[in-house]
């Protein structure tokens, strides 16, 4: 049989309180942007939906002047 060992270490006892943070910090403030007046005042410019809808507006309008290009010289040697 396997005899008790004498040396016994004492067990992890957990703290009975978590001790609180010691940072602070202030609350993150809105930065002041000026004022827009006008029907487009509440339109926000750098969201998502705009982002995508100039995307599809700046490829429209490349293949459109890609058409232009094509229908020009189409007629150009045409003559």
């Amino acid at each position: 049989m396997l005899k008790d060992s004498k040396i016994r270490r004492k067990s992890v006892g957990l703290h009975q309180q978590a001790r609180p943070s010691r940072i602070r910090r202030e609350p993150v403030r809105p930065i002041d942007q000026p004022k827009r007046r006008g029907w487009l005042a509440n339109v926000d410019f750098h969201s998502k939906e705009w982002e995508i809808g100039l995307a599809i507006a700046g490829i429209v309008f490349f293949a459109l002047a890609i058409n232009a290009v094509v229908f020009d010289i189409g007629h150009v040697l045409g003559n």
